[in-house]
């Protein structure tokens, strides 16, 4: 797996709201037809500006990662990706602030929405099957793995941007219907748990659970067995829910974890306590809307999962951001629905159950 690159890069994960996508990307839009199931492939297909997918088939090194006892940091996650898989590449990790919102539903169809608020960027969608683990599809912010030194990111092979991919996911649906998202909160603290247990950090505890975890008592417990450390210094809280209809706020309070049930999740604390409710204006008034949207349709169907999406969708505020992908994931089937930049009329379907 290991490559020898001659051009000299320092690739990045940026998380760093001054970013933007760039104008000059190619346009090759039309090969796709609205709500057709997605045919993915080994190279990344752009579906339309600032949206993509790739199949990622083989042994990206997660249980390795584990084994070795994890990364506490997100320079410890660099460096292993740097001995084991991306050779002489040079990467940093910088801070970013993004916004999002999350609704279970918990009646007879078992669907999962989720909005990711934040600036004009290039999302991939990555669908995988690690060799021992559950297929998975999982949403990844490019924005976050840019090279510097004027060099673009479409000088690295596919591979290898997907690699660095899988262990940067936001949110993402597995085999057995478990679900999880990310969620930022305004705080001025963030997670640094340090005991005997092994570490993991936050975006490679998405891809854990996504690869191990069968429904939210696995995700729990697995959870449990390691000290979580946010990346670069955010508070974040992790949305997750299973076919069973049980959905939970997994949240760092004192750096101890809590769980606390509940269908939906913005960006403010839910759990009982002196940190209940700290958060944005705004992400209460989304938690509200859906809130109601989830008391008239306690059974939704996709098309109301879709418009509830859409009520708390930024063009509703007025905002510099945009809702750069909304997802509507069909537990029970396996279908999962991109809806992007808040066109809602056109949706890009995938089966991650399906092999392609």
């Amino acid at each position: 797996m290991k490559r020898k690159i001659a051009i000299l890069l320092s690739l990045f994960f940026t998380m760093s709201t001054l970013t933007a996508c760039s104008a000059n990307q190619q346009q090759n839009i039309g090969e796709y037809t609205m709500n057709n199931t997605i045919n993915t492939t080994s190279e990344i297909k752009l579906l339309e500006n600032g949206l993509s997918t790739i199949q990622f088939e083989g042994d990206y090194y997660f249980d390795k990662y584990i084994e070795q006892g994890g990364a506490s940091s997100d320079k410890e996650v660099i460096q292993f990706l740097k001995d084991n898989i991306l050779s002489n590449i040079d990467i940093e990790f910088q801070s970013n602030t993004f916004g999002c919102s999350t609704i279970s539903s918990l009646g007879t169809n078992k669907l999962f929405g989720r909005n990711f608020d934040w600036n004009h960027c290039n999302a991939l969608i990555v669908k995988s099957k690690p060799p021992t683990g559950y297929a998975s599809i999982s949403t990844v912010n490019m924005d976050f793995i840019q090279t510097s030194a004027g060099f673009s990111l479409d000088l690295l092979p596919d591979d290898m941007k997907t690699i660095a991919a899988l262990y940067a996911p936001l949110d993402g649906m597995n085999e057995k219907g478990l679900c999880i998202a990310v969620n930022m909160i305004s705080d001025n603290i963030t997670i640094e748990q340090n005991s005997s247990k092994p570490d993991i950090t936050t975006t490679t505890a998405i891809r854990l659970l996504l690869d191990k975890a069968a429904n939210v008592e696995e995700a729990i417990a697995l959870l449990q067995q390691y000290d979580m450390h946010a990346s670069m210094g955010m508070m974040v809280h992790f949305a997750i829910s299973d076919t069973s209809g049980k959905s939970v706020a997994v949240e760092y309070i004192n750096d101890e974890m809590v769980v606390t049930e509940t269908p939906i999740l913005t960006n403010f604390y839910v759990s009982e306590g002196e940190k209940y409710g700290i958060g944005s204006k705004q992400s209460h008034e989304r938690y509200d809307i859906l809130t109601k949207a989830l008391s008239e349709n306690h059974n939704m169907t996709i098309e109301q999962m879709k418009n509830a999406l859409d009520s708390v969708s930024k063009d509703n505020f007025n905002e510099y951001e945009s809702t750069e992908w909304s997802i509507v994931f069909n537990q029970t089937s396996g279908e999962v629905t991109y809806y992007h930049r808040e066109n809602y009329q056109n949706g890009y379907s995938f089966d991650v159950k399906g092999g392609d």
